[in-house]
């Protein structure tokens, strides 16, 4: 059979125009398939790049804004092509897949420069045409990479033996960075300090968005111009030389060595070799390693009454559960197991009503982890049957608590979260500022979101954006907290999912740096890019 297939995709989710960001970068999806169904009689099916397989890579790609912070859902629908057609109800249904772009990312190839994840695909009772319903038909393997490698690349130069070009000295060198244009023309986008009076200079390392150096595309040539810079502006020009952010990238030991030509003196000299050469060390930092997130839930208020924010309403969610799950939803997509340590504090505990500031919401102390988001709803809910809600609003236990998970874990492997849902004032405000100070050089991060009326005007100040929080004298290393109040985010018109989505969106946002601030403060560097996923005992087909 000589047709061809096509794969469809889509994103499920309202989009904002009023409240839409920036994104954190473009990611480019490739997806391949294995064993899929075969639905044809006489050949096998014909998805689109290599007729008759089950097995096809495909070579259309899709670009996507990828936002950290938010939950981007994809649908994947494969079809077999028998016709020419645009009419997909002409064509035989594979299967089709749910997933969301931050599974993808957050996979076990997350914390490299390539993500991918295998998804089974099945046939759903609502596609009217083809595929067995509930029937396993194959496997998507959807991988993504990022159009600009990362948010930002940090890149340091040093040259050698470049031309002297002062009569009375040495040369004072510096570079110019140009990223070229559609149009063949290029566009200055970076400029080094001068090192005087050296030939064998070392620039400052710096850093600029990916964006700016090559527009997200790899092969975008790069051209760097070597000057010895002159008192009166009428810079000498050295030579110069070409590369590509892809080019930058490669080799295991990240280091490469550009000779810089000088056209009108290679077109005189025969015996012109080069103006000396330049070498660079190049250093990428992607978003996220493996996070581990620890929830602690205050318990106040009797949560069979309708007035506490606890109440267990059977037709919707309550204040603790909604801001839980809007952030919980997201962040559960790059843990690395999905099981999560789910605490509470403010209690009476049973049997004998002992106060705890750190309980274990499924019953017990020496495995608190919950399976998936859901197993810690699941968990905060029986809680409530069984304890007793008592105060007071103690932090810094349970920051102590994860900090010490934190401080025995400090190569950069993992990087730990600590979300806090709360309703009452602080009331060890000295000791939780001190526990933040000791857990700014820590690899982890906190996230405290205020539920109902109550002011929070601590928790501002724990939060550190516009004043660094400090604690006998000492300042925090950086900053590691973001506080949001949920009642700011509540949608007026009742729709909790668009509140849920707006909290998640904000409580995140400052994830990333803080992730990157402490990676980079440690000179902790990326891990080399994982070997593509192939299931075993199934070879790659050829692309044609």
């Amino acid at each position: 059979m000589s047709s061809c297939g096509f794969l469809n995709m889509a994103t499920i989710g309202d989009f904002d125009p009023l409240n839409a960001t920036i994104p954190a970068t473009k990611v480019e999806i490739t997806v391949s398939c294995r064993n899929l169904l075969d639905r044809d009689t006489f050949s096998k099916s014909d998805p689109k790049v290599i007729d008759n397989t089950l097995n096809p890579d495909f070579v259309r790609k899709f670009i996507l804004d990828y936002f950290f912070e938010e939950r981007q859902n994809l649908k994947f629908d494969l079809y077999d092509v028998d016709s020419k057609s645009t009419n997909l109800s002409k064509h035989d249904f594979l299967g089709q897949i749910f997933c969301t772009l931050g599974e993808v990312v957050g996979s076990l190839g997350g914390p490299h420069i390539n993500a991918q994840d295998a998804f089974a695909v099945e046939a759903r009772t609502h596609i009217p045409e083809g595929g067995i319903p509930g029937k396993k038909c194959g496997t998507i393997i959807v991988k993504a990479e990022e159009l600009s490698n990362c948010r930002s690349v940090m890149m340091q130069f040093c040259g050698n033996k470049l031309d002297k070009k002062d009569f009375f000295g040495k040369s004072d060198p510096f570079l110019v960075f140009y990223r070229s244009n559609e149009d063949g023309t290029f566009t200055i986008c970076h400029k080094t300090e001068v090192v005087k009076n050296n030939l064998n200079p070392v620039w400052q390392a710096f850093k600029m968005p990916v964006r700016a150096l090559c527009n997200g595309d790899y092969d975008r040539t790069i051209k760097v111009e070597v000057y010895d810079w002159d008192r009166d502006g009428g810079h000498d020009f050295i030579g110069e030389f070409s590369t590509s952010y892809r080019e930058l990238s490669r080799g295991q030991s990240q280091f490469n060595v550009y000779e810089v030509i000088n056209p009108k003196k290679k077109g005189k000299k025969k015996k012109y070799l080069n103006s000396g050469t330049v070498s660079k060390h190049f250093s990428c930092y992607m978003l996220f390693f493996f996070l581990y997130t620890f929830s602690f839930i205050w318990f106040p208020g009797n949560p069979a009454q309708p007035t506490s924010l606890h109440y267990m309403n059977p037709y919707q969610l309550n204040a603790y559960a909604m801001a839980l799950k809007a952030v919980g939803e997201i962040i559960q997509d790059y843990d690395s197991d999905k099981m999560f340590p789910a605490l509470g504090f403010g209690a009476k505990l049973p049997p004998d009503g002992r106060i705890s500031h750190e309980f274990a919401l499924n019953g017990n102390p020496q495995n608190p982890y919950c399976n998936g988001i859901d197993g810690v709803m699941e968990a905060y809910y029986q809680s409530l049957k069984s304890v007793t809600l008592y105060g007071p609003t103690n932090f810094s236990p349970v920051i102590n608590h994860v900090a010490r998970y934190a401080a025995s874990i400090k190569d950069g492997s993992q990087y730990f979260i600590l979300l806090i849902i709360t309703d009452g004032v602080i009331s060890d405000m000295a000791q939780t500022k001190e526990s933040i100070v000791n857990a700014a050089c820590l690899p982890m991060s906190i996230i405290i979101v205020g539920v109902g009326p109550a002011e929070f005007d601590a928790m501002i100040e724990l939060d550190g954006d516009e004043v660094r929080i400090s604690s006998r004298g000492r300042n925090a290393e950086r900053d590691i907290v973001q506080f949001v109040p949920f009642r700011d985010y509540i949608d007026r018109t009742g729709n909790h999912i668009l509140s849920m989505a707006r909290l998640a969106k904000d409580v995140l946002a400052e994830i990333p740096d803080q992730f990157l601030s402490y990676m980079k403060t440690r000179g902790i560097k990326p891990s080399p890019t994982p070997p593509p996923y192939t299931p075993p005992g199934h070879p790659l087909q050829t692309q044609i």
